[in-house]
């Protein structure tokens, strides 16, 4: 995880918040497992005035699990520091566990990105049983993410939902491929030969303005060719699916319930200074 530390401050530096871990200290109330960097500055393509995503895992006390009281598992916070708009979302662990279960890619990313703000042991043990809960049903989470940014680009003809679009569908096909999550878009443009070749224009472009519109970008494929690229990447999700080498059944539940209860211990015995039990 160091490199990707190294990589997430340059990343906040050129944000204007160099020194997020510090600010997560003062703001988060829960320990947190890990927090990572998401969203365009993880896909690639971030705009100058774009706001930081960040995203990650607390350890909420036993206290709060095992009274009457329903748990707050998911927290969320925004700030500005700097002029630079930060938007955190954790979940408890216990949680992101589960979410890991339901074939979700979104989560995955978070979990791996090499955008590394946060990080623990337990942060490291969930990365490394990542590739156990990976199967070929991933491409559904992927291929409707697509299609949701593709109605949404037909309707307001932003350059944003477009490139979401494109690196939904390249995600998946190369997650089918390799089972491997790879989330930059510019990187995947340059590892799948079918990638439109106007991707790194487009990608240039959002990074001059945000919401920038289609039709304002000089040499701009038009809608039709546009429909097509997507369709043929839709069906090569499709394939890329049906031959994948990723196991149609999930694993690693019984590995993650164990790390959680773990975690959990470990987090009450350093809170209460009372170490073992009898």
């Amino acid at each position: 995880m160091t490199s990707g530390t190294t990589v997430a401050k340059d990343v906040l530096t050129a944000a204007g918040v160099p020194e997020l871990g510090e600010v997560l200290a003062e703001e988060v109330e829960q320990p947190l497992v890990f927090a990572t960097v998401s969203g365009a500055h993880l896909y690639g393509f971030p705009s100058a005035d774009s706001d930081v995503d960040l995203r990650g895992a607390h350890l909420l006390p036993v206290e709060e699990l095992v009274g009457l009281e329903t748990p707050r598992d998911t927290q969320s916070r925004m700030w500005l520091r700097q002029g630079v708009e930060l938007d955190l979302v954790t979940h408890d662990l216990a949680k992101f566990a589960r979410l890991m279960l339901r074939r979700n890619g979104y989560v995955l990313e978070q979990l791996l990105s090499p955008l590394v703000v946060r990080t623990t042991p337990v942060h490291r043990e969930l990365a490394a049983l990542a590739p156990t809960v990976l199967t070929r049903h991933h491409a559904h989470h992927y291929r409707g993410f697509a299609r949701t940014q593709w109605r949404i680009f037909e309707r307001t003809d932003e350059l944003k939902p477009l490139l979401y679009t494109f690196r939904a569908l390249l995600t998946g096909i190369h997650l089918m491929r390799s089972g491997e999550v790879q989330a930059h878009l510019s990187t995947l443009a340059g590892e799948i030969p079918s990638a439109p070749p106007y991707l790194r224009d487009l990608v240039a472009a959002k990074a001059s303005a945000e919401n920038a519109l289609r039709t304002e970008l000089p040499g701009a494929p038009d809608r039709e060719r546009l429909r097509a690229a997507v369709e043929a990447l839709q069906a090569e999700l499709d394939e890329a699916e049906r031959e994948s080498g990723l196991p149609d059944r999930q694993g690693g539940h019984r590995e993650l319930h164990e790390l959680v209860v773990r975690a959990r211990l470990g987090s009450e015995e350093r809170r209460t200074g009372v170490g073992g039990r009898s």
